[in-house]
């Protein structure tokens, strides 16, 4: 196995663990001695790999939008709904991105930037897909742009609570129920 090789993977397992890490103490908490403890490393080797908590963090965010990652022309309403199945899926990722989206609201915190701009490009891809979907209108009489800041939100806001109760909120139905709403569909359903 060459060195550029172990590199990549030694570095794939950092970010596991400061996946894990955040996730369970937020950002602010995770230390960076914790994090290379949990791989067998010193806090200088860690260094090594990442220079800077910051930029640890920052590849962790593009870690995660890595594996969401699917261009803007190909996102569809069934897609968006697979999506919200596949998080299911993965709660360690979800708890992460929740913890520093959180954070980041803060007027120092280093994922600011990266939450603001990747929101700008989240609800664009929203209403493109929604006008591709419904067109100019949707059934209830809005525009894409004004309903895709509301799709943004109940996705986010079914994952904070989906955290917090898993065995009361069912996050990928409640997601096809507020999808069915938008078409303007009667949802009739037990529960």
């Amino acid at each position: 196995m060459g060195a550029g090789t172990r590199g990549e993977e030694r570095r794939a397992e950092i970010l596991r663990a400061a996946l894990e890490v955040i996730a369970e103490r937020g950002y602010r908490a995770a230390s960076l001695g914790a994090i290379a403890e949990r791989v067998g490393l010193t806090q200088q080797g860690l260094l090594h790999y990442f220079p800077t908590k910051e930029a640890l963090l920052i590849a962790v965010l593009g870690e995660r939008d890595q594996w969401d990652a699917m261009p803007d022309s190909q996102w569809r309403l069934d897609l968006l709904t697979s999506l919200v199945d596949y998080n299911a899926m993965r709660p360690t990722v979800i708890q992460t991105f929740s913890a520093l989206l959180g954070e980041s609201v803060t007027e120092d915190h280093p994922a600011r930037e990266f939450f603001t701009r990747r929101y700008v490009t989240v609800r664009e891809t929203m209403a493109a897909l929604l006008r591709a979907e419904y067109g100019d209108r949707l059934p209830g009489g809005l525009t894409p742009e004004q309903v895709a800041p509301l799709v943004t939100a109940v996705m986010d806001g079914l994952q904070y609570q989906w955290l917090l109760a898993p065995d009361e909120v069912d996050m990928p139905q409640a997601f096809r129920d507020f999808i069915a709403l938008l078409a303007g569909v009667t949802v009739t359903r037990e529960g």
